[in-house]
């Protein structure tokens, strides 16, 4: 009972984070199974039963609050299903880890651009032009939905890092529209554990813990993600992919558990500097603003 109550509570604050910032649910549950003895394809499957209540709440909480764009959920989620369910169907005789440390790489770029992008702006406002494509959107479901199955999280990395790093969306929709496309890439996911697995094989107790805490955080998560101001959503969820990716490339590479830990402390800290330098300057816009529509000129530093 105790091990349910802690899954409930990492279901929560994996939901918290990835409603918030658009991924981390299925990374931070299957780094959790996976370190208490759980299979790899047990654990995956379990994330991603749970995930199909979490996503579903998440989806619906997030079209209320005005932060999906439908026709980018249109176009994604098909092929994400899809390359879920192949990812889940071969999970059993596929080796994930080769791959691991090359899409962590391109994946860090692209968080590193994320961060600076919003950084850059200094007084002034984000802008997004165009809505993204669907030769862009379709292969990246493909690809993200069979990544997600086969290491345990990797729709909302794969996903959020893309389309933030395409300047076509504002971050709360982006956000918005990858938790609501990943209901279809849950189904997708646990259908293939289904057929892989056999339903013996699939720990229920677990996926009932992690939707009983995750459904509780997903109103929270997309309402923070409708108040929060794009520049600082854009460098949170940045940052995020800049620490998840770092530790994986680290651990590759043959780094010892001190080395991942003073990389990510050192991260973390320049992580919360740029949260927070992303607030003043988001304040010192609005004050600019303010004072724009009073006829009152007000300097807004760079």
């Amino acid at each position: 009972m105790r091990q349910l109550i802690v899954l409930g509570f990492v279901g929560f604050l994996a939901q918290l984070i990835d409603g918030s910032l658009g991924m981390a649910y299925g990374v931070t549950s299957s780094t959790l199974l996976l370190a208490a003895g759980v299979a790899p394809a047990a654990a995956s499957a379990a994330v991603h039963f749970s995930e199909i209540g979490t996503s579903l709440v998440s989806g619906f909480s997030h079209h209320k609050l005005g932060n999906v764009d439908w026709r980018t959920v249109s176009i994604l989620a098909v092929p994400g299903l899809v390359g879920a369910f192949a990812g889940a169907t071969f999970l059993v005789s596929l080796d994930g880890d080769a791959a691991k440390p090359w899409v962590a790489g391109i994946l860090l770029t692209l968080g590193v651009y994320v961060v600076w992008r919003f950084l850059v702006l200094g007084g002034r406002r984000p802008t997004f032009k165009g809505r993204p494509p669907a030769a862009m959107l379709a292969p990246m479901g493909l690809v993200g939905g069979a990544l997600d199955a086969i290491g345990g999280g990797g729709w909302g990395p794969v996903g959020t890092t893309t389309l933030l790093s395409s300047g076509r969306l504002e971050p709360r929709k982006v956000i918005g529209s990858i938790d609501t496309s990943e209901f279809l890439v849950a189904v997708g996911g646990s259908a293939g554990f289904l057929l892989a697995l056999g339903s013996a094989n699939i720990e229920w107790g677990y996926a009932a813990a992690l939707l009983a805490g995750g459904v509780v955080a997903a109103p929270i998560a997309a309402w923070l993600v409708k108040k929060l101001a794009a520049r600082v959503l854009g460098v949170a969820a940045g940052g995020l992919i800049i620490l998840t990716n770092t530790k994986t490339i680290v651990e590759s590479v043959g780094g010892s558990g001190a080395a991942v830990w003073v990389s990510l402390a050192l991260l973390f800290v320049l992580w919360i500097t740029g949260i927070t330098w992303a607030v003043r300057q988001e304040l010192a816009a609005r004050r600019a603003e303010t004072a724009a529509a009073a006829g009152v000129e007000v300097p807004v530093p760079a």
